[in-house]
């Protein structure tokens, strides 16, 4: 059947692009006050690695809560 051969090349550059609609139940939007040098570790590791520092802080945590990692945090 011809008519339901796969093209070999397809061209999306003419797709129009929309939003996940379950983005916003994935993720929820926050306002966190970090120390200074954790926002600069974090943007030094971004430039390393392609992805935007947010991304990155938003997997190490995600990380930490999926293997349940826990500090030892004690106040002198």
């Amino acid at each position: 059947m011809e008519g339901n051969a796969m093209k070999e090349e397809y061209d999306f550059s003419k797709m129009k692009s929309r939003k996940n609609p379950y983005a916003k139940k994935l993720k929820k939007q926050i306002t966190i006050r970090l120390a200074i040098e954790t926002i600069d570790y974090f943007k030094n590791l971004a430039e390393e690695s392609g992805l935007p520092y947010q991304n990155l802080i938003d997997l190490y945590l995600e990380d930490c809560a999926r293997n349940h990692k826990k500090m030892d945090v004690r106040w002198n």
